[in-house]
């Protein structure tokens, strides 16, 4: 265990987060994207948090880690719309799989990991700094 263990720890969690908001935003940005008639839909990913185990920053853990990403299996909804130019023989347009209130709802939980992560290390580098300045009065 580190004098830093804190930051090192938090630092993985500012890691996670930020790239939890990255996927979150590129899913938001294709929330409408119709692709033509036969072709897969947009799938929304999902990002898969994993603990990282070890001994490195301190004995219970060393933070947390992106695992993989994975796609959103659900069943593309699909909206009879015989105007549109990617409707297919039928006249049905396959929609993307984006679950908007679900995504909006990581969207805060990732934004809240992140300031909190973000506060954690604002902690531990006041607490070190104060333990600095023990000895100097």
């Amino acid at each position: 265990m580190t004098a830093f263990s804190g930051i090192d720890i938090a630092r993985t969690g500012v890691g996670f987060s930020k790239y939890w908001l990255d996927t979150i935003a590129h899913n938001l940005a294709n929330v409408n994207t119709v692709r033509p008639a036969g072709e897969e839909p947009f799938r929304a990913r999902l990002v898969v948090a994993q603990a990282q185990t070890g001994t490195h920053f301190a004995p219970t853990g060393s933070g947390v880690g992106v695992s993989g990403v994975v796609e959103d299996g659900a069943e593309a909804p699909r909206v009879a719309d015989p105007d549109h130019p990617l409707a297919d023989e039928q006249g049905y347009v396959t929609q993307p799989v984006v679950d908007l209130a679900g995504q909006m709802t990581d969207l805060v939980i990732a934004q809240r990991t992140y300031q909190a992560n973000l506060r954690a290390i604002e902690s531990s580098k006041e607490a070190y700094q104060s333990a600095l300045r023990i000895g100097q009065r």
